[in-house]
C-alpha cells in the first residue's frame, strides 16, 4: 500500500505530467537529408551572392589623422601640452560620393571591453537620480572625486575619456571654402535616449541647479550641462555624442558615427571635388599607440560595407553542396538493398 505522503507528491494524472503527449520524430533518410543539404547550400550561395554584390556597391572613404609623421597635417598638433591645436586634412573625390553620407571618427589599439572599464560607471546617476551625484557609486573610483573630495558628474572611466575632437567639412570652390552641413541629430540608439538615460529634473526652475556642488569630469573642459550650447534638448545625459561614447565598442579597432550629411545642396551626396576637413585636434592617442581617423561612407539594405558576411555565407553554402555530393556518391557505392537487409 502507498503512504498517503507518497500519493500527494505524484504527479496529475495529465497527459502532460505523464509525458503522453503526441510526438512525432522525424527519420532521417538518405532521400531527406541529400536534397536538404543541397537547397540550403544553394540558398546560403544566392544570399551570399545577394550580400557580396550589394556590399561592393557601398563606397567607404578612410583618413588617418593621428599625425605620426612629420609629413602629416596633424603632426604639429601632437606635440605635448599644445592648446586648442587645429589641422586641415584635404581630399578629392573624382565621382559623387552618394549620400546619405555618413561621417564616423575610428579608434585604434583603444580597449573599450576592458571590464574594469566598462563598470566604471553609475547607472543611478546616469538616470537622474540626484541623490547619486554628490554621493557617486565605488564602481567610478578613481573617477568619482577630485582631489578636492568634489564629486564628479558623470563619473566613471568611460564618460572621462569621453572623445572630445571635433570637425568641419568644407567643399573647395574657386578658392573659396563652402561649409558642409552636418546634421547630428539621432545618431545614438534609441534605446539609450529613450529608456536607458535620463536628465535630472530642474531645481527652482533651473536645469543647471541640478549639478550644484558637483564638477565635470577631469579630462572634461567643460560640465556636461554645457555640452551643446546651441541646443538645451541635446545637453546633460542626452546629448547624443555622449551616448555614443558611452555605447562601448566590442573590438579594439571600432568606429563610431559623429555625423550625417543629409541637408542642403548635400542632400544627393558630396560631389566629385576638392575638401577640406579641419579637425579640432584634443584627444591624445599616441600614449598607448593608438591611432585616430575618420570615414565617410553610405549604407545599403544591409547596412554598411561588409564583405565578410556575404563571403561567410557563400563559404557555408558551398560547403553544404559539397557535402550533399559527397553524401550521394557514398550512398550511391555503399548503399544496401532491402533484400540485403534480411
Amino acid at each position: 500500500m502507498k503512504n498517503e505522503g507518497e500519493t500527494a507528491e505524484q504527479p496529475d494524472n495529465t497527459a502532460f505530467t505523464q509525458q503522453r503527449l503526441p510526438a512525432w520524430q522525424p527519420i532521417l533518410s538518405a532521400g531527406i537529408v541529400i536534397p536538404g543539404f543541397l537547397l540550403i547550400g544553394l540558398a546560403f550561395i544566392g544570399i551570399g551572392v545577394g550580400l557580396f554584390l550589394t556590399s561592393q556597391t557601398i563606397t567607404v572613404l578612410e583618413m588617418d589623422y593621428t599625425g605620426v609623421e612629420k609629413d602629416e597635417p596633424c603632426f604639429g598638433c601632437t606635440i605635448p601640452n599644445i592648446q586648442n591645436c587645429t589641422c586641415e586634412v584635404q581630399f578629392s573625390l573624382s565621382t559623387l560620393f552618394k549620400g546619405p553620407v555618413f561621417f564616423y571618427y575610428g579608434l585604434s589599439n583603444y580597449f573599450q571591453n576592458f571590464r574594469k572599464y566598462g563598470v566604471s560607471k553609475d547607472y543611478y546617476q546616469l538616470t537622474g537620480d540626484t541623490q547619486y551625484f554628490t554621493s557617486p557609486q565605488d564602481s567610478c573610483s578613481p573617477f568619482a572625486y577630485d582631489s578636492k573630495k568634489i564629486p564628479i558628474v558623470p563619473c566613471g572611466a568611460i564618460a572621462n575619456s569621453m572623445f572630445n575632437d571635433t570637425f568641419k567639412l568644407y567643399q573647395l570652390i574657386n578658392g573659396t571654402k563652402k561649409q558642409v552641413p552636418f546634421d547630428g541629430k539621432g545618431i545614438s540608439w534609441w534605446t539609450d535616449y529613450n529608456i536607458k538615460y535620463r536628465n535630472p529634473s530642474p531645481v527652482n526652475g533651473s536645469f543647471v541647479n541640478a549639478f550644484s556642488g558637483t564638477r565635470n569630469p577631469i579630462n572634461w573642459p567643460k560640465p556636461v550641462y554645457e555640452l551643446d550650447l546651441t541646443d538645451q534638448n541635446n545637453n546633460g545625459f542626452l546629448n547624443q555624442d555622449f551616448l555614443v561614447w558611452m555605447r562601448r565598442a566590442a573590438l579594439p579597432d571600432f568606429r563610431k558615427l559623429y555625423r550625417r550629411i543629409t541637408q542642403g545642396d548635400y542632400a544627393e551626396g558630396l560631389p566629385a571635388g576638392n575638401y577640406s576637413l579641419t579637425v579640432h585636434y584634443n584627444y591624445p592617442v599616441l600614449s598607448f599607440d593608438g591611432r585616430k581617423k575618420v570615414v565617410f561612407s553610405n549604407v545599403s539594405w544591409m547596412g554598411g560595407k561588409n564583405d565578410f558576411l556575404g563571403i561567410a555565407y557563400l563559404v557555408v553554402g558551398s560547403l553544404c553542396v559539397v557535402m550533399s555530393v559527397v553524401m550521394l556518391i557514398v550512398y550511391a557505392k555503399f548503399k544496401f538493398s532491402d533484400d540485403d537487409d534480411m
